[in-house]
């Protein structure tokens, strides 16, 4: 597919623990080309990231703006914390101005999990996104605004570990499918108790391993949403 020649099209990055995914999108969201995906660089610094980053976009259409979705607490573009990308140089690391000082254009970086709500909520009252994937993600969004992010994934869950240690894909495959999806399901009674959500999407590569079934204020959200809510980062 080809990007039209009219809108403001924006290069959408959603940096995963195992995979780096772009692609462009128009005004509405939608993808104006195939997705490229790439693995994640783990352990690489953040300089050397961002490369890996501008070498995956490189044949995409164009664009005039950049979204991101990161793994981890982001303020103001501003990296606090990449548990999952296995460097220290992240800490304080103003990725959105290293990407537009690489790519030319405005960059707008966030939260993944906070990224993947903005593409499913409706708008209506309190709502939360959960990331299934290398480790556990959360955005909470009120009447489709987004709050500020609150690093969940790393307060104490059960057994003296975090959701992310219990919940996380390397979590998944040691106790199996079956322990791992209750161990969801109480994640998720936790979440209800400490936010009182009126809607809570499941999103990340692992939702869709979740077979259990779930309430009904909660639902399974493609994973191509952690592409799809770049442009709303820019509204």
């Amino acid at each position: 597919m080809t990007a039209p020649t009219h809108g403001i099209h924006t290069l959408a990055i959603d940096v995963g623990g195992s995979g780096l995914k772009a692609t462009v999108l128009d005004e509405a969201g939608a993808m104006l080309c195939d997705r490229v995906r790439v693995a994640t660089p783990t352990g690489a610094a953040p300089i050397a990231f961002v490369a890996h980053l501008v070498a995956l976009v490189r044949d995409l259409p164009p664009y005039e703006r950049i979204g991101v979705g990161f793994p981890g607490m982001v303020r103001d573009g501003v990296v606090h914390t990449a548990p999952n990308l296995g460097h220290a140089g992240w800490a304080g690391f103003d990725l959105a101005a290293a990407l537009q000082q690489a790519l030319g254009r405005p960059a707008r970086v966030a939260n993944d999990a906070d990224v993947q709500g903005l593409a499913v909520v409706r708008g209506d009252g309190l709502e939360m996104a959960v990331t299934l994937g290398t480790g556990f993600g959360t955005g909470l969004y009120e009447h489709g605004r987004l709050c500020p992010h609150l690093e969940i994934s790393h307060q104490p869950f059960r057994k003296g570990e975090t959701y992310d240690q219990q919940l996380g894909d390397a979590a998944r495959r040691r106790v199996g499918a079956r322990k791992w999806q209750r161990r969801v399901l109480r994640a998720i009674a936790n979440l209800r108790e400490l936010v009182h959500f009126d809607r809570l999407y499941l999103g990340g590569g692992n939702a869709r391993r979740v077979r259990v079934e779930l309430p009904a204020d909660v639902e399974v959200v493609d994973n191509r949403a952690g592409l799809l809510g770049a442009v709303r980062l820019f509204h």
